[in-house]
This record gives structure tokens, C-alpha cells and sequence, in this order.
């Protein structure tokens, strides 16, 4: 198994009150095209973040995601939003209801071999949400570079390998909030 921990950098959050922004800057060796499927397309998602149907690819698209557990989740969970950003090979962005607020992806034009993706989640809640939150999608970004890497094992049911370690880190430097 690649070690995506070379590639996930550790996420940030911004805090005022209980609206929280999270951050990740994940470096990814795999040329655009392949990580704007992984990201923005019902087949890629399904490989590390859960079934994304209906999933209309435009401003104003339905999205409905059934997301696999992460941490602390032991049932897949379905939410429906709406398509808010895309710009084809660039940014994805899908607002999405039941407090899941708004995911953003945006893929940097590639550095040689490599692609930039920033991504940015905005939600309401208190601290151990996002901790929660942040935990979940630091994982999440692990099987989704398994996923590009090609690993068997990618699919989003695979267990969270180190879930509640990776939680209590995060928790000991406070998830780089920053207010």
C-alpha cells in the first residue's frame, strides 16, 4: 500500500464561533484528468468517498452522496445538496444539506508530475464536530490516493486504519486552528 501519509498534509481549520473552514493541501502524482474523475465524477467518488447518484455535473446540478463510514460513523449516511461551483478540471464544489455544508476541490495546474488539490470544507458545529470533521476527511484523502495509486483495498468501506489515533492528534495540536 502507498504511504499517503506522504501526500496527505496535515488539515487546518479557521474557527469564529461555531462556523468552522477546513483546509487540506494534498500533493498527488497522478496527472488532472485522473484526479478530476476521482473528485468529480460519480465512478471516482465511489472509489473512496461513497455512491454519488443522482450526480449532476453543472451549477445548479443535484447531488445526492452516500458516504461510507469514516470514524466514529458505523452506517452510511446519505446527503443531497447542489452542484454550486465547476469549472472542468479545476473546481468542484457541492453544497450539501444535513450540516455538511460546503466541500470545495480545486486542482492547481500540475507542478511536473505532480497535482495540487486544495480543498476547503465549510460547516456549522461545535469543536468536537470538527475534529471529527477534520479527522474524517484526513482519512477520507488517504483512500482517495490508494484509490489514484491503483490499491485493491481503496474502496470506502475499507476500515479507518488508525482512525482514533489520528483524531487524538489532531486534538493534542488542536487541528491548527487558527480564529
Amino acid at each position: 500500500m502507498t504511504d499517503a501519509h506522504s501526500v496527505i498534509e496535515r488539515g487546518t481549520t479557521e474557527t469564529r464561533g461555531d462556523e468552522h473552514v477546513l483546509r487540506f493541501t494534498i500533493r498527488l502524482p497522478h496527472p488532472v484528468p485522473r484526479v478530476w474523475a476521482a473528485v468529480a465524477s460519480s465512478e471516482g467518488l465511489a472509489r473512496w468517498l461513497g455512491a454519488a447518484d443522482p450526480f449532476e455535473p453543472y451549477i445548479g446540478g443535484a447531488v445526492t452522496l452516500r458516504l461510507a463510514p469514516a470514524g466514529q460513523e458505523t452506517e452510511v449516511r446519505t446527503v443531497s445538496g447542489t452542484v454550486t461551483a465547476w469549472d472542468v478540471e479545476r473546481v468542484a464544489e457541492y453544497t450539501l444539506d444535513s450540516g455538511r455544508g460546503r466541500t470545495r476541490f480545486h486542482l492547481e495546474p500540475p507542478r511536473g508530475e505532480e497535482v495540487v488539490l486544495r480543498f476547503t470544507n465549510e460547516f456549522r458545529g461545535d469543536d468536537a464536530r470538527r475534529l471529527d470533521r477534520l479527522t474524517d476527511w484526513h482519512s477520507r484523502f488517504e483512500r482517495l490516493a490508494d484509490a489514484l495509486d491503483g490499491e485493491a483495498a481503496a474502496g470506502p468501506d475499507r476500515p479507518p486504519a488508525g482512525w482514533r489515533e489520528l483524531r487524538e492528534s489532531y486534538g493534542a495540536d488542536d487541528g491548527g486552528k487558527q480564529f
